[in-house]
């Protein structure tokens, strides 16, 4: 695997590419109320904290900025987006967020998503996902947040609980409560899906064994957090260069017993609108006959770029085409003798989650580097000059929010079984086979500089 960014990351984009990123970053402090003296001003040392508390969508807060003013010619581009295929509806919702939306906690959310990425790379994804077209891209992009604030709460409930909250929540009198916290565990204890090693490329391999999934078993609550949690835990594993995963479906021993609609449906509009550019390469192994209709349908659901990345394998020499042998773990017939077993929540694992005045300061420091990096950002935007050295600025800054992230992780995010498997170390550092991957940032390039053709799954023009 290549050391260097594929092309339309950061630190390899054309001069387009990287305009149309400041055009963006520009429009997307706009929505956050964020103008450009107020964030040099803040620079200098407002600790605001850069988490949201409660989310606020759907009740109107007074702004700072008129900033969810509309212009006439705002219509068309939403009609161009419906025209283009808004398969998910984003484009009507976008107006309704704007309209009721806090500023604050939409730009709260962005720096949650963003976590130990690279702010641009987080930006970018959404750019390739929509075939570099900024206001589609900006569309996409609040509606996914709105999603996690309000929809899922991905980061304030699916993972500040995690594991531990859902065997509390198994133990609860109230029924329903009681029944989703089990449900949750035991897709977990089943190992329905799980995270294990690498394929050729370099990404994380998700595996789901199909088989153990039986319709009506678990509620559709249970299975959506599932779905999100499993997600959540796979954006982690990301190592840079790689920033996509591989999802390998074992169809060993599938029935129709097996078939559930509802949640393929879900998983397809988790990665199409809310996990753009995330899926790398998809593998549908040992598929029976009786599966071939099912796909016909299902590969109609598809974007055609997500469809073009589905590839089916009969046996284990089809399967070593993307992942080595050595790689493939013993269950497939592989040299890898790795075997799932799921490690119960301990007791004391997330004491640092009550450690308030250590979240409070480790809080107040990623505000603070969050600022400067916008300030540089805006100041990157704005200048004609010196743009390698505000590259190389901004480049320092998103490496401080990586560190500082990894730092303040265990305050804000339950351990998972990864952690208390040690998969997932203290400070981002992650290991499979006892060789330690850690995540580094890109150097900054020159604009046009490309570092070599990408694979197919890897297009620059993505819609995933």
């Amino acid at each position: 695997m290549a050391n260097s960014s594929l092309p339309g990351r950061p630190g390899n984009l054309t001069a387009d590419q990287e305009a149309k990123l400041q055009e963006l970053w520009t429009a997307t402090m706009r929505v956050f109320g964020i103008s450009a003296s107020e964030r040099l001003e803040d620079a200098g040392g407002d600790t605001e904290d850069s988490r949201p508390s409660t989310p606020s969508l759907g009740v109107k807060k007074k702004k700072r900025h008129n900033v969810f003013s509309r212009k006439p010619h705002d219509n068309e581009d939403d009609g161009k987006l419906a025209d283009q295929g808004d398969k998910y509806g984003q484009s009507k919702e976008f107006q309704q967020i704007l309209a009721t939306a806090n500023p604050e906690d939409l730009r709260r959310a962005f720096w949650d998503m963003a976590k130990h990425d690279h702010p641009d790379a987080l930006l970018l994804r959404f750019l390739r996902a929509r075939k570099w077209d900024v206001h589609n891209a900006l569309v996409m992009l609040i509606a996914t947040m709105k999603w996690r604030l309000s929809d899922m709460r991905v980061d304030e409930d699916i993972m500040k609980k995690g594991e531990a909250g859902a065997l509390a929540d198994s133990k609860n009198s109230n029924a329903a409560v009681k029944r989703e916290g089990n449900d949750f565990l035991a897709q977990l204890r089943l190992g329905k899906s799980f995270l294990h090693g690498t394929d050729k490329a370099g990404r994380p391999i998700c595996f789901v064994r199909v088989r153990l999934h039986r319709q009506g078993e678990q509620t559709e609550a249970s299975l959506e957090r599932y779905t999100v949690y499993v997600i959540e835990t796979a954006r982690l594993v990301l190592a840079r260069p790689v920033d996509t995963a591989a999802v390998l479906f074992d169809m060993t021993g599938f029935s129709m017993a097996n078939m559930d609609y509802t949640p393929v449906k879900f998983m397809i509009k988790c990665f199409e609108a809310n996990y753009p550019e995330s899926l790398g390469v998809v593998l549908v192994h040992k598929s029976p006959w009786i599966f071939q209709s099912i796909w016909n349908i299902i590969k109609g659901w598809l974007d055609p770029v997500v469809a073009s990345k589905v590839h089916f394998t009969k046996n284990l020499e089809e399967l070593e085409q993307f992942v080595e042998k050595s790689h493939i773990i013993k269950e497939l017939g592989g040299d890898d003798p790795w075997e799932y077993q799921y490690i119960e929540p301990q007791p004391e694992e997330n004491d640092r989650m009550s450690e308030e005045g250590t979240k409070k300061t480790l809080l107040e420091e990623r505000a603070i580097v969050v600022k400067e990096f916008e300030a540089a950002t805006q100041e990157w935007i704005g200048s004609n000059h010196n743009k390698p050295a505000l590259q190389e600025k901004r480049a320092e800054l998103a490496e401080k929010l990586r560190t500082g992230y990894w730092q303040l992780d265990p305050y804000l995010r339950a351990r998972s079984l990864y952690d208390r498997s040690g998969m997932i170390k203290e400070g981002g550092t992650i290991e499979y086979y006892g060789e330690p991957q850690i995540a580094s940032a890109p150097k900054p390039l020159v604009a046009s500089q490309e570092n070599g053709i990408p694979p197919t799954e890897h297009r620059s023009d993505d819609v995933d």
